[in-house]
C-alpha cells in the first residue's frame, strides 16, 4: 500500500487531516466485510488512538462488521466508564471484545533461545513463544488496523508498531519473557531508543510470524503537550512495514524527550487519577523521570488516584509480597527457578520499579485508597497526597525548574506519561 504521512512542521495536525488520512488509507482496502481495530487502552488516553478508532469505526459501519479489541495486555479491561470517555458513546457494546492474556491467545510460532541470547549479550537465552489472541487467526477478517502511540517507553524503547500485538494482544510466554530480557538488558539503556533488545525480539516475531500472513496496517500517532497543558497529535504514520514506525520515532524522539541541563535533588510527578490507578502503570512516573534524580535526590509522585499495585490480583500479590527491592535481589530469587516461575514479567516490573538505592521514591496517595503501610511495605516512602499538594500543587507548578517558597528547587514534571527526561550530554 502507499503509506501515509502527516507531520506538520510546529503545528497540530487537524481533524480533517485525520480524517483525510483515514480516507486515504481505506481508499486502498476496498470490499472490506470484517474489520479488527486494536486500539490502546485507557492507560493511553491521550494518544487521539480513540479519536481515530471513532473515525474508522464511522467509516466502516454501514458497509462492514466492525469489532474493536483493546490491546489491555495484562493491564485491566476497559471499564464503560472508560470506553465511553475515550472512544465516545456512538460505538454499541457489541462491537468491543475483551483480550484475556493467560486464555485467549495461540501459538504462533517460537524465537529461538540463541537469537534471544545473541540480542541480549547472552543475558537471556531462553525460548520465547509467539502468542496472539486468537481472534487474529480465527476471526476472518479482511484487515486488522493496529491503533496506537509511539513514545519513548521502559521496555521497548519507543512504544507501538508490533508491540501492540505482540504484548497489548499476547499471552504469558512473550509478555513475560520479553519484559524480562529488557530488564536484565538495562532500562536505561532502552529507554526511548528504537532498536532496543526488545525491539529486535518483537521485529524477528513480526517478520517471521505476521508479515504476509495477516492483513494487518498500523496507525501511529505521535503527541506533544504544548504550553497550555493541552495535549496536540504532531504526526501520524500510517503503513504495513516498519517504515512508518521508523519515521514516528525520529519525530517522537524530537518532541517526547526532554534534556534536562543537570540533575535535580528532588522530582515532583502528577500522576493523571483518571489514567493510572496502579503502580503497575503509575510507575511510569519513575521509568521517564529517573534519569534526571540527582544521586541521593528524591522522586514524589503525586498520585490521588492510585488504589493497588498490580493491573490482576497475580501481579497486585506478587509486588506486595516482594517490593520494589532491586534488581540483585529479584535476579537471585529468578535463578533459583520457582519464585516467579510463569510470572516474569512481574520479576521485570520490580526491577524497573526500584532506584537500585540511587535515589528516595516516595509515593503520594490518598490514605483512603492506598496506606502509608502498604506503600512503605514494597520499598517506598510515602506522603499523605492532601498535605503533599499544599506544598507541591500541580495546578500551581510550571513543568520544569520551581523554586519554592521555602527556597527548595525542585523539577516538575506533569505528565511522565507522555515523554522522558534525560541529563542532557
Amino acid at each position: 500500500m502507499n503509506e501515509i504521512y502527516i507531520s506538520p512542521e510546529g503545528r497540530a495536525v487537524t481533524q480533517q487531516e485525520m480524517e483525510e488520512a483515514v480516507d486515504a488509507l481505506l481508499a486502498q482496502k476496498t470490499g472490506l466485510k470484517k474489520v479488527l481495530i486494536i486500539p490502546p487502552d485507557y492507560t493511553r488516553c491521550f494518544s487521539f488512538a480513540g479519536e481515530f478508532t471513532k473515525i474508522l469505526y464511522r467509516k466502516l459501519k454501514d458497509t462492514a462488521q466492525v469489532d474493536i479489541i483493546p490491546a489491555v495486555g495484562t493491564h485491566m479491561e476497559v471499564s464503560k466508564e472508560e470506553k465511553e470517555a475515550f472512544f465516545g458513546t456512538e460505538i454499541p457494546d457489541s462491537c468491543y471484545l475483551v483480550h484475556h492474556w493467560q486464555t485467549d491467545t495461540v501459538k504462533l510460532g517460537v524465537v529461538p533461545a540463541e537469537y534471544n541470547a545473541e540480542i541480549s549479550d547472552g543475558l537471556f537465552p531462553e525460548d520465547i513463544e509467539v502468542e496472539v489472541n486468537h481472534n487474529l487467526v480465527d476471526g476472518g477478517y479482511d484487515l486488522i488496523i493496529s491503533v496506537g502511540q509511539v513514545v519513548p517507553h521502559e521496555v521497548v524503547g519507543m512504544a507501538n508498531y508490533s508491540k501492540n500485538i505482540f504484548v497489548g494482544l499476547g499471552g504469558r510466554s512473550m509478555i513475560n519473557k520479553s519484559h524480562m530480557l529488557s530488564a536484565i538488558c538495562g532500562m536505561e539503556k532502552a529507554l526511548g531508543v528504537m532498536n532496543s533488545p526488545a525491539r529486535k525480539l518483537y521485529d524477528y516475531a513480526q517478520q517471521h510470524f505476521l508479515d504476509g500472513k495477516f492483513p494487518l496496517v498500523f496507525i501511529q500517532t505521535v503527541t506533544k503537550e504544548d504550553s497550555d497543558g493541552n495535549v496536540q497529535l504532531r504526526g501520524v504514520f500510517i503503513g504495513e512495514t516498519r517504515k512508518p514506525f521508523e519515521n514516528a520515532c525520529a519525530l517522537s524522539q524530537k518532541l517526547n524527550i526532554t534534556y534536562v541541563d543537570r540533575p535535580a535533588k528532588k522530582v515532583v510527578a502528577y500522576l493523571d487519577p483518571k489514567e493510572l490507578k496502579t503502580t503497575w502503570v503509575g510507575n511510569k512516573g519513575v521509568y521517564r523521570c529517573r534519569m534526571i534524580v540527582a544521586d541521593g535526590g528524591e522522586l514524589l509522585l503525586l498520585a490521588p488516584g492510585i488504589q493497588a499495585f498490580g493491573e490482576n490480583e497475580e501481579m497486585d500479590e506478587m509486588t506486595r509480597t516482594l517490593g520494589y527491592t532491586g534488581t540483585k535481589r529479584v535476579l537471585g530469587l529468578y535463578r533459583q527457578g520457582k519464585v516467579f516461575e510463569g510470572k516474569l514479567m512481574s520479576a521485570a516490573h520490580l526491577i524497573q520499579g526500584s532506584s537500585e538505592g540511587r535515589f528516595t521514591i516516595t509515593y503520594a496517595t490518598k490514605p483512603e485508597l492506598m496506606s502509608q503501610a502498604e506503600i512503605n511495605g514494597v520499598g517506598y516512602e510515602w506522603l499523605d497526597y492532601n498535605e503533599a499538594v499544599k506544598k507541591y500543587d500541580p495546578e500551581k507548578l510550571k513543568e520544569g525548574w520551581n523554586t519554592m517558597p521555602d527556597g527548595e528547587e525542585i523539577y516538575f514534571v506533569p505528565t511522565p506519561a507522555l515523554g522522558l527526561w534525560k541529563i542532557k550530554e
